[in-house]
């Protein structure tokens, strides 16, 4: 299988592309291309490309075919946001998985305290592990990870118009819910969304959805949750 590399550049038409530093150094100090190997490059905005590695910072595209591999359904997730790699492991596997936005929030419960340049870093470090898991798993389109909120501002702004579940032990299971082709999932960090968080969201339209009677991890009841809305209105 040829290695997938995102080049964060305009890939429009055949003809040879310089290289940024950052890409150049992947292709040849972590990946050791050698020239004239194969590889599929994407930009993030649909489709991929064959090309040919060239050697030091430069490739050369070979031709573009269209192919997507997005979920039918689509799915934004609003997490709270849990400590390490609890919260790379969410990002990482929700991608894989389909998920096509994602919302950090911060929340009354969460362990995590994060503000200003420390939180900029954070978000920043969120995003290569989306680029990282769509070089993975072979999405040509790259889900944005939105700048990090306070929980009270995220449920003043709520917009989306699709349907909305909170996941919770006390909703009904998930697969009675009227979901056709789009959902919002808010689940929360490793101490759940406070009771007054819960209410607040429920205001804000969210309905109470189940994954079944056993407790999960927030590492594991986002991913649940996508992979199950996947399997009754996506493409599993």
């Amino acid at each position: 299988m040829k290695p997938r590399v995102y080049l964060d550049t305009a890939l429009t038409a055949d003809g040879v592309v310089s290289l940024e530093d950052a890409a150049a150094h992947h292709m040849s100090r972590v990946l050791r291309l050698r020239e004239g190997d194969a590889i599929t490059l994407f930009n993030g905005h649909g489709g991929e490309w064959d090309a040919e590695f060239l050697g030091k910072r430069r490739v050369r595209l070979r031709g573009f075919s269209a192919v997507e591999r997005e979920s039918p359904f689509s799915i934004t997730l609003v997490q709270g946001v849990s400590s390490g790699e609890r919260m790379d492991y969410t990002i990482q596997k929700a991608v894989e998985l389909g998920v096509d936005v994602i919302q950090p929030l911060l929340t009354k419960r969460g362990i995590v305290k994060l503000e200003g340049k420390r939180a900029d870093t954070r978000v920043d470090h969120w995003r290569r592990i989306v680029v990282s898991a769509c070089e993975q798993c072979g999405r040509n389109r790259v889900p944005p990870v939105l700048a990090l909120k306070e929980f009270g501002e995220y449920v003043r702004d709520v917009t989306n118009p699709a349907p909305r579940l909170l996941l919770s032990a006390q909703g009904t299971s998930i697969k009675e819910h009227a979901v056709k082709n789009a959902a919002t999932i808010a689940a929360g960090p490793e101490a759940g969304f406070a009771p007054e968080e819960q209410a607040a969201l429920e205001r804000a339209g969210f309905v109470k959805a189940s994954l079944g009677p056993r407790v999960l991890r927030t590492e594991t009841a986002a991913l649940a949750a996508i992979a199950a809305l996947n399997a009754l209105r996506g493409d599993f």
